[in-house]
């Protein structure tokens, strides 16, 4: 099914993730962050331009090749694929909607890891319904100046580079605003569930000012919501079905490494039956999601217009199903599962994340039911 080339791309990125992230992820989750110098590291790979063009420095990779990407780093540390989800989420905004000046200015700091994007659209009273946002957004001038909040943003602590969204006179808008801009705070976010090491951040805009025009707004006043930050969410949700495949990986590789050594009852865990239930459904599941997330980025290779609806599936099968896997990682573990000195106590927690973000299940149950409904495509 993959190709020569994505089938060596694999075998990189899964040398990567064992040698660099896997050692580290349960410290830097204990931690709160990621250390720079992993950033770094991963910057160096190329993956922070795995969707950006050669022409902007980037690696130009299929969307299938990404997708494959987002499952080794899911597998390896959910945290860290969550920072290649809205960093490429930004470089997608940019290259659909952006005008020459921003990507000529942006798209290479992109790919080389030179600027982190963050993607700013939640608010302490919008999550699944985005259309309530209140930050505001008044041109005065050459520029625009924001006011408001924007919560839960991963990775918000380190970027350089956020694109906020806002609602203008004409409708949402999306903006790019520079961490440096005036008038915008930074409160660090701890002590959350899962993904820990993904540095949260709440951003403030009091009366904060953006560049000029021209330089900040991308697309038009009115299209934010329903163009820009759609395909963002749909690049995000994505990535986040392939890393949800990454933790069902993961646990899986882990369950089946414990039932080997650990013994009860006279005999390894991997003999006992209702073991070998759930290692089964790992197994299946793990194959289903993967070919679902494939599926989804075969379509968006194509352009096929039911690429956002497939991809709608592969997240809601993906991240149900990292969640039980995770659930029954923990249960083959007992109660050394319930220790940070076993990773699948973490898987568990970053499971559940991905149940929430970039839709929630409830949403996505919602959404594919609609389509289905209304469509003869069934």
């Amino acid at each position: 099914m993959l190709t020569k080339q994505q089938k060596e791309h694999v075998q990189n990125f899964r040398a990567f993730v064992q040698q660099e992230i896997v050692p580290v992820a349960d410290q830097n989750d204990q931690e709160e962050q990621t250390p720079r110098e992993l950033i770094t590291k991963v910057a160096q790979q190329g993956y922070l331009g795995a969707l950006i063009p050669t022409s902007y420095g980037g690696q130009g990779w299929d969307m299938v090749t990404c997708g494959l990407l987002y499952e080794e780093v899911g597998r390896g540390c959910s945290s860290l694929r969550s920072l290649l989800t809205v960093h490429s989420m930004v470089a997608s905004a940019l290259l659909r909607w952006g005008n020459q000046q921003q990507k000529d200015c942006w798209l290479p700091a992109l790919a080389s890891g030179e600027v982190i994007g963050a993607f700013a659209l939640t608010e302490p009273h919008a999550g699944s319904n985005i259309a309530g946002i209140q930050t505001r957004a008044e041109p005065k001038g050459e520029a625009y100046v924001l006011n408001g909040t924007k919560k839960w943003i991963t990775y918000g602590r380190i970027a350089n580079l956020f694109l906020v969204f806002a609602q203008t006179e004409q409708g949402p808008g999306a903006f790019l605003l520079e961490q440096s801009a005036p008038g915008l705070s930074i409160k660090a976010l701890s002590n959350v569930l899962g993904t820990r090491a993904s540095m949260l951040a709440e951003l403030h805009f009091n009366e904060c000012r953006t560049s000029s025009k021209a330089s900040c707004l991308v697309g038009k006043c009115g299209f934010g919501l329903t163009a820009v930050a759609a395909l963002c969410l749909d690049i995000g949700r994505y990535s986040v079905a392939w890393g949800c495949v990454g933790i069902i990986q993961a646990c899986l590789d882990a369950s089946l490494a414990y039932a080997k050594t650990r013994q009860q009852f006279g005999s390894y865990l991997k003999e006992h039956q209702l073991i070998q239930q759930m290692l089964t459904e790992m197994i299946t599941n793990a194959k289903a999601a993967r070919l679902l997330c494939y599926q989804a980025g075969v379509l968006k290779e194509a352009g096929d217009p039911n690429s956002m609806q497939e991809t709608w599936i592969a997240k809601y099968f993906a991240s149900t199903h990292a969640f039980k896997a995770a659930s029954d990682a923990v249960q083959i573990h007992g109660a050394n599962g319930c220790s940070s000195a076993y990773p699948v106590q973490r898987y568990l927690r970053d499971a559940k994340v991905m149940e929430i973000i970039e839709g929630s299940t409830q949403i996505q149950q919602m959404k594919i039911a609609e389509y289905r409904y209304f469509t003869e495509s069934i």
